[in-house]
Formats: C-alpha cells, structure tokens, sequence
C-alpha cells in the first residue's frame, strides 16, 4: 500500500478502513515546562521531532484548568508528572454555589491556549492535534478533595450546581481553543469505576456533563475518550460521541479486542505504561504485536493506557514507534 500521511492514517484508522500500517502515539506530561506557553510548545514539538508519532496530544499541568479558581499546587516529583495539590476550593457544600464561572483569558487557561496555538502553528497540516479536557467530575475532585463524595451523596442540588459551573467554564474555553487550530479534544472521564461511584452515581453526576461537553465538540473531527481508572464502567461510555478511545486495557481490562467489539470507532492502547516503564524494548515489541494481532491492525491507534511515565528509557520509547513498522515486514 502506498505511504499515507499522518491525516490520512488517523482518518482510515478512525474509519476501519485499510492503512498502510498501525497508528501509534504516545504523550507524556511535561512537569516544569507546562508553567509557561512557550516552553509547554517546545516540550511538545521536541517530543514530535524526536519520535515522529502519528498525533500530538498535548498534555498541560494536570491542575491546568484549576489553577484560575485558586488551587494551589506544586512539582514535587514523581514518575507521572502531575503536579501534587496543597489546597482545595470547595470545603463546605455552600461552596459549590459560590464557584465563579472562568473566563477563557484568565490567566493559566490564556497561558496553555497560547502553547496550543505555539504547537498548531509549528506543525501545520502534518500531524493532528487534539487538547486535553478533563471532565467536570475529574475536575470537581480536585477542586474538592476527600470532600467530593460525602458533599456528592449529602447535598446533590449544591455539587450540582458547582457541576453546572464547571461545564460552562469547559464550554466557554472549548469555545477559545477552536481559534488555536487543534482538531480535537482528549476528553478525560474519571471516577466511573466502583471504587469511587456506583453505576447509578455516574450516570447522574457524570454521563449528562459529558454528554453535555462533547455535543460542543462535534465540529472537530478528532476527539478521543480516555476513560481513566480500573475496572471502569466501559459499557456507559460506548455510546460517546467521540472518534477514539483510550483506557487502561492491559492494567484492568476490557482488552482491545473487546473494546473494539463495543465501540465502533479507533481503540488506543495496548501497550502497559509500566511495560514501557520498567520493561525490556523486547517486552514493549510483544504486547505491540499482541495488541496488532488482537485488531488485525484495524481501528488501532498504538498507545499507552494513559500517560507515558517521564522517565521511561528513550530505548523503550523508540521500540514502541518502531514496533508498527516492524509488523509490516
């Protein structure tokens, strides 16, 4: 088959139609450098120059769209780049009513828009880009802390009312970053597994702002779901208007090859972050090619469960990228 563009390839995958090899991506946070537009843009385009991944997903501070309520947080460390917290905003349930609608110019949101748009400009028409989202629920926990359940189980109308805030914030900064040239959203959903809600639970305070969210994104043509956590509750998500998928599918399951039962779009995953981690390139090779052989190549895009650890070796990351060319040989 002739060589496709990244556009091209990410199109056919989304699609299930025949590409000249599997997709594959990885992203990783970039602690320190997420502070500032510029230096979030560079870590981005080194990352691209370096490894020559089929899709940027730009990955800001995990405390990025909290930081304009107030949040107070700080780089301590640690495998995974996020950034630890020191202070929540919600404390009694009337503070949920007090929670301020952001303005997309206030100050860090302004400052990851601009590393965005950094990002569009340099890549131009070559790779796709999509933004990190995080959803209300995701973004309410760390607003709350320990808080967020006995305040969501106790006074619903108040977390609801918080929730409403939080979805408009979202929607008015989706409206912001349309202008950057991103094609899409990485849309991340927390807390639908049973260790943190019931089923019932999510679907209430969850599923609706969702839903919610992504009916404005709809004029994108890429957005992908990651659906963090184990033993989450997949089958409330298949239903999602979204292109893609990603969830931990070799920490805690369902496996690609169900997922892609359920979902009709691209599946992303396959390879363990811990593998990529700790393990040999050996081992990164063999669950790509497992995971090859679980889609036939169809629908996949190669990629961790959730975010490349900072320190996995380059020898690693490289056996990842290469392991799409090798399956074609």
């Amino acid at each position: 088959m002739t060589s496709m563009s990244k556009y091209e390839r990410v199109r056919a995958t989304i699609a299930g139609e025949p590409v000249d090899r599997p997709a594959v991506a990885l992203w990783r946070h970039w602690p320190g450098d997420d502070q500032r537009a510029e230096d979030f843009a560079a870590a981005h385009l080194h990352w691209q120059q370096t490894f020559d991944f089929d899709l940027i997903k730009l990955t800001p501070s995990s405390a990025y769209c909290l930081q304009d309520w107030g949040i107070n947080t700080c780089w301590s460390g640690g495998d995974e780049g996020t950034r630890a917290y020191r202070s929540t905003v919600i404390d009694s349930p009337e503070d949920w009513y007090r929670l301020p609608e952001l303005d997309p110019a206030s100050d860090y949101l302004a400052t990851v828009r601009q590393g965005a748009k950094l990002v569009c400009q340099a890549i131009g028409d070559d790779v796709p880009i999509i933004m990190t989202i995080f959803s209300p629920l995701a973004q309410a926990k760390n607003l709350a802390g320990a808080n967020l359940l006995p305040h969501l189980r106790h006074h619903p109308e108040a977390v609801l009312a918080g929730f409403e805030t939080i979805s408009a914030s979202i929607l008015r900064y989706l409206g912001a970053l349309k202008a950057t040239g991103i094609d899409g959203v990485f849309y991340a959903a927390q807390l639908a597994d049973a260790s943190r809600l019931s089923r019932e639970e999510y679907q209430h305070f969850g599923k609706p702002f969702d839903l919610q969210i992504l009916e404005a994104t709809g004029d994108f043509w890429f957005n992908m779901l990651h659906i963090h956590g184990h033993d989450v509750y997949f089958d409330l998500f298949t239903d999602y208007p979204v292109q893609a998928v990603n969830w931990h599918d070799r920490e805690s399951g369902p496996s690609l090859a169900e997922g892609a039962k359920q979902f009709s779009g691209a599946v992303s995953g396959g390879l363990n972050r811990w593998t990529v981690q700790t393990g040999s390139p050996e081992d990164v090779r063999s669950e790509a090619a497992d995971a090859i052989s679980q889609t036939r190549g169809r629908r996949l895009i190669l990629s961790t469960g959730c975010v490349a650890m900072t320190n996995s070796p380059l020898s690693n990351l490289r056996a990842a990228r290469e392991s799409v060319e090798i399956s074609q040989d």
